[in-house]
């Protein structure tokens, strides 16, 4: 079983060793500190891995170490994946960017959008288009989550049993129609609102290809670029490397808190949030996008591709703290676009931290992130296990990983 390692020292690939040792100290503390249970950092130049560090524990209570190998529910680290996954069938021209949705979910036809209202007396209007493949990759749909609790939509959503995405013991074909029977918030294309629309894609990927969705992302994804570790269920072998979940309590410590069911095939098989895998994984997968879709001889997507997931997508150029919904407009996402699943940096004197012009990634609600920055030709990530209420490592890791950057 392979797993990540340090290839190259910091000073060859660029970086500041100094620089390095604080971001460790940084996060160190944060352990040291009870605020996270323990965490893995890895920074790569070229493909070659210049830093890595574990800290803290994988499981507090069994005293269990971060390692190498240890195993990390990315959630929606998930949703880049499942855009290739999207992009892939694309290329073998199964699929168009510009697709109707209802053509593959017959309950996505007509649509109907929010005019007015709440609850039983929430008004619609039939929508003036159909929803597109394409805007569920930009999450321009105008599909919500129940959890936001900002827009009477929302709450349609919970009342349909939608408060975590899926209803009670629904797999993903029964969990989309319940989806496709809500209006949506907004006119397709004309907003950005983070949605339950990768679960959607998951569906469009099982109906396009024949195969369940864990099975055709083995086969399609994980096989070929040799994440040996990555699924959406733990072997028995692979179940003690797992890190245990926790979540923020009010005073700024950490509990265990029940975590998305891996030890198992899941019912529900989620494109929105339910990978589990290594950091050598993603390492591979990350890989594979800076490389323009190649890596170790096997092409998953054309360059091109990956140059038309990479970049902002949204109309006109827009940022998402101009162009999304009112629960995102919000400091952190001035200066950044949208891709297909990934946000885009689009104007570094405008990000809450330190970034190049360029750089995509996404997080996880677990406190997991990834991003990729071409200009500097650098890949970075972060696990965790940490739902959070008030952490924000984020902006920190970035302005450290910045601070290293010396050539």
């Amino acid at each position: 079983m392979a797993q990540l390692r340090q290839e190259v020292d910091p000073d060859e690939a660029g970086l500041d060793a100094k620089a390095l040792d604080r971001l460790d100290q940084r996060f160190a503390r944060y352990v040291d500190e009870g605020r996270l249970p323990g965490c893995l950092v890895a920074v790569a130049r070229g493909g070659r891995v210049a830093h890595l560090t574990t800290h803290g524990h994988r499981d507090l209570a069994a005293g269990l170490p971060v390692e190498a190998d240890t195993l990390w529910r990315l959630y929606s680290m998930t949703k880049p994946v499942t855009a290739v996954a999207v992009l892939h069938l694309v290329e073998e021209d199964r699929l168009s960017l510009d697709d109707p949705v209802d053509r593959y979910i017959p309950a996505f036809a007509n649509p109907r959008v929010y005019e007015s209202g709440s609850g039983d007396e929430v008004r619609t209007r039939p929508a003036d288009g159909p929803i597109l493949i394409r805007h569920l990759l930009t999450h321009t749909a105008g599909l919500t989550f129940g959890f936001y609790y900002k827009h009477p939509v929302d709450a349609l959503y919970r009342a349909s049993g939608l408060a975590y995405s899926v209803p009670p013991g629904a797999d993903l074909a029964e969990t989309v129609e319940v989806y496709a029977r809500q209006p949506l918030q907004f006119e397709p294309g004309t907003q950005w609102n983070y949605s339950v629309a990768s679960n959607v894609l998951g569906r469009v990927i099982e109906v396009v290809s024949g195969q369940p969705l864990d099975a055709f992302f083995t086969e399609r994804i994980f096989r070929p670029l040799g994440m040996t570790d990555a699924g959406f269920h733990l072997t028995p072998q692979q179940a003690g490397r797992l890190a245990e979940l926790y979540g923020e309590t009010d005073d700024g410590g950490i509990t265990p808190v029940p975590g998305l069911p891996v030890r198992g095939r899941p019912r529900f098989l989620s494109g929105s949030g339910g990978m589990v895998a290594t950091a050598q994984d993603f390492h591979r997968f990350m890989e594979m996008l800076r490389r323009g879709g190649e890596l170790d001889g096997t092409r998953l997507l054309s360059p091109g591709t990956v140059a038309l997931m990479t970049r902002n997508r949204l109309p006109g150029g827009a940022e998402l703290s101009s162009f999304g919904a009112p629960v995102h407009q919000e400091r952190g996402n001035d200066g950044l676009g949208f891709g297909f699943n990934v946000s885009v940096v689009t104007d570094p004197s405008r990000t809450l931290a330190p970034s190049s012009l360029g750089t995509y990634g996404w997080t996880g609600v677990a406190t997991t992130a990834f991003w990729i920055d071409p200009g500097h030709d650098l890949t970075v990530q972060f696990m965790t296990q940490v739902r959070p209420k008030t952490l924000k490592v984020f902006p920190e890791l970035r302005r450290l990983v910045h601070e290293a950057l010396v050539a």
